[in-house]
């Protein structure tokens, strides 16, 4: 496999990501959406990091993930505490939230 197939799969990922970001309206697709985003992004730092012969790629991986689980801990939060005030998590009635 070449690194042409491993960019077309990150595309196609990232744009099934970016698809559900746009179109899908409940917050816990939305973070799948984005976590598959940032997947597709870690595969093309692989992707290099292995064509180059160079481990920099990977370092960026690790920093990647860490960020998306910090994202994904402070995202769930911000979740719960929505439906915990609204009973309902829509992402449309957010924006009343200010104060």
């Amino acid at each position: 496999m070449t690194i042409n197939h491993y960019l077309i799969l990150s595309a196609v990922l990232f744009s099934i990501g970016a698809v559900g970001v746009l179109i899908r309206r409940n917050p816990l697709i939305m973070f799948m959406s984005v976590e598959l985003m940032l997947n597709a992004v870690n595969l093309v730092f692989v992707a290099f990091s292995r064509y180059l012969q160079n481990l920099d790629g990977q370092v960026f991986v690790f920093l990647v993930l860490t960020v998306a689980a910090a994202e994904v801990a402070v995202g769930l939060a911000i979740i719960v505490a929505i439906f915990r005030s609204r009973a309902s998590v829509d992402v449309d009635q957010v924006n009343e939230l200010k104060g």
